[in-house]
């Protein structure tokens, strides 16, 4: 027998990780925690089938680095939410992966340390922690499911869910994406495309057979029955923004031509605010402008938002690290964030109760 190595060529090292069952058993859910995630994921479906008129708001940072920070947040949030909630439902962004272009900080499930480490048991414990916290405080939350193996760990405690732009052309999240137990809104392409996420809205609702892995870690075919809950996102692209009246009557009927409900959430910030937090509220003063004005599509928006205005740079000395500032994309400021809910309340309540879903035939889009 020779010595020619022909596998695992550009593999340096492998650890086995914690496997579902172990880490829910390590930090569990009690009842009160799956009664805010399960009444989360039920008050999304019931807007996206208009049996709720409200809208529903995806807020909170970029990503999570500090968990201190987010649970600040969150007690600034729940506030808010108990008092906009007869018209405004509120799900605290808590994003833990990061997709990147080139390289990056990943996230914290990845790197926790922020140290290049790569730490993921320790992300994953850190992320359902704060999860289950988050949850007894009463608030629903919202995730990014990139990778394929983490929703096994994690989504048990998320309401909603997104797929982002640079994944939802991707088969492998559309599979995903049809046995998750929340809502989910597929982003349309970095391009400003809507073809891409109107394919992925197709595919998501139909059962899927793929490769996954069980709660017990082992790796199983998965067999799903398909999402019935999935919406379009407008957060633009190719340096246009598409939140405007027209991009968001565009959507509409290509919705509608496709056989699919015209449910549309407008994402604040991307390239619709040219990535510039200033720009975010402007961009959610036109949604609720165009709700007045008759919009019946627009069911729900997404803010970057944390304690304080922008973002940094990771530092090498992680002491330096300026607290509830973003180390992602640039964020709007907790007061501002309070302005633009209260002025969005303000501005639809007495609106959103006599709104229906939009009903055109299809031989009328085409």
């Amino acid at each position: 027998m020779n010595d020619i190595k022909v596998d695992d060529l550009n593999v340096l090292s492998e650890e086995t990780l914690i496997n579902p069952d172990e880490l829910k058993r390590l930090i569990p859910a009690s009842d009160k925690v799956q009664e805010t995630v399960s009444g989360g994921r039920l008050a999304i479906k019931k807007i996206l089938q208009r049996q709720d008129p409200r809208l529903f708001i995806i807020v909170g940072p970029c990503s999570i680095h500090d968990t201190d920070a987010a649970l600040e947040y969150a007690e600034k949030l729940k506030g808010l939410a108990d008092e906009v909630d007869d018209t405004l439902l509120l799900v605290m962004r808590v994003y833990f992966e990061k997709p990147r272009t080139t390289t990056g900080w990943k996230g914290l499930v990845n790197d926790p340390l922020m140290n290049d480490s790569f730490n993921i048991t320790e992300g994953l414990q850190r992320g359902r922690d704060l999860l289950i916290k988050l949850a007894d405080m009463g608030l629903p939350t919202s995730t990014e499911a990139l990778d394929p193996v983490t929703p096994q760990y994690l989504q048990d405690l998320i309401s909603w869910s997104a797929i982002g732009a640079r994944t939802t052309e991707s088969q492998t999240h559309r599979e995903m994406a049809s046995g998750l137990s929340s809502a989910v809104g597929f982003k349309n392409g970095t391009d400003g495309g809507l073809e891409v996420a109107i394919n992925a809205l197709q595919s998501v609702s139909a059962p899927h057979r793929f490769l996954g892995i069980n709660h017990q870690g082992g790796v199983a075919i998965i067999h799903t029955r398909g999402n019935a809950h999935a919406h379009i996102v407008l957060r633009g692209g190719g340096g246009r923004p598409n939140y405007d009246s027209v991009s968001v009557n565009i959507c509409e009927q290509h919705l509608l031509k496709a056989g699919i409900p015209a449910n549309i959430m407008i994402d604040c910030s991307h390239a619709n605010s040219n990535k510039d937090p200033a720009l975010q509220p402007l961009v959610m003063t036109n949604a609720g402008n165009q709700i007045v004005e008759g919009n019946q599509s627009i069911v729900g928006l997404m803010v970057e938002s944390n304690l304080e205005w922008g973002n940094q740079p990771i530092p090498s000395d992680l002491s330096d690290l300026k607290y509830g500032v973003s180390v992602t994309d640039a964020c709007v400021d907790w007061a501002t964030t309070e302005n633009m809910i209260r002025e969005l309340r303000e501005k639809v309540k007495g609106v959103l109760p006599s709104r229906k879903a939009l009903e055109v035939k299809l031989d009328k889009t085409a």
